[in-house]
């Protein structure tokens, strides 16, 4: 008996032109965002940033959707690099210190529980709207694969059109607060997915670049 595919399992339908398709035929793009230090700003600064930021919710006629992924501090490369400088290094006792520095790096990641944290901003359309679905329709969703609506690109254009024009507000409201926010393309969207999906994996064989990855139809 085969095995059925946990793609049927997962909403994500393809992403393409630098946003996600979902199975339901609708469309969401992800915006990374930096970060501000509050605690360091002034009492005006604060409240001015506050403001802004409640313009800029009140301002929205859709959902979106906020989502921080934390995630260990991956050193691997700084310390292949310090390595690659230790073989090459003529000093014996600057060789010494590097390997004393490399474990001292390695033991403070571990020990620290260093974790690096990312910010991204969701921006959904979905043309048919939530409102014409029931309670019970989306309720049932739960329970069962999720059915493929495939979207002829004409259509598509149309809708990711819709979308990135959302996002261009998301931007400007976001920029008030001092942020800088910038949608993701194809590439790194594929990227957050497989590393959701696949951490293990991930950090023993990073994806490669798109052109070379073997897509089935």
């Amino acid at each position: 008996m085969a095995i059925p595919s946990t793609q049927r399992y997962l909403d994500i339908s393809e992403i393409k032109n630098d946003c996600v398709v979902l199975k339901n035929g609708s469309l969401c793009a992800v915006l990374l965002a930096s970060s501000i230090n509050f605690a360091l700003k002034s009492e005006d600064e604060q409240n001015a940033i506050i403001q802004n930021y409640i313009r800029f919710l009140n301002s929205l006629e859709y959902t979106i959707q906020i989502v921080i992924q934390s995630r260990p501090f991956n050193i691997k490369p700084y310390i292949s690099q310090l390595e690659e400088l230790r073989k090459v290094q003529r000093n014996e006792l600057l060789k010494v210190q590097m390997a004393d520095y490399s474990d001292f790096i390695k033991e403070l990641v571990q020990l620290g529980e260093i974790m690096t944290r990312r910010f991204y901003i969701v921006v959904p359309y979905n043309p048919l709207g939530d409102k014409k679905r029931s309670f019970f329709s989306r309720f049932k969703d739960i329970f069962s694969t999720v059915k493929l609506i495939k979207i002829k690109q004409e259509k598509f254009e149309k809708y990711r059109e819709e979308l990135f024009s959302r996002v261009d507000n998301v931007i400007s409201g976001l920029n008030s607060l001092g942020l800088t926010v910038v949608p993701l393309d194809t590439q790194s969207l594929i990227e957050i997915f497989y590393n959701i999906y696949n951490p293990t994996e991930a950090e023993i064989q990073p994806m490669g670049e798109l052109k070379d990855l073997m897509v089935e139809k």
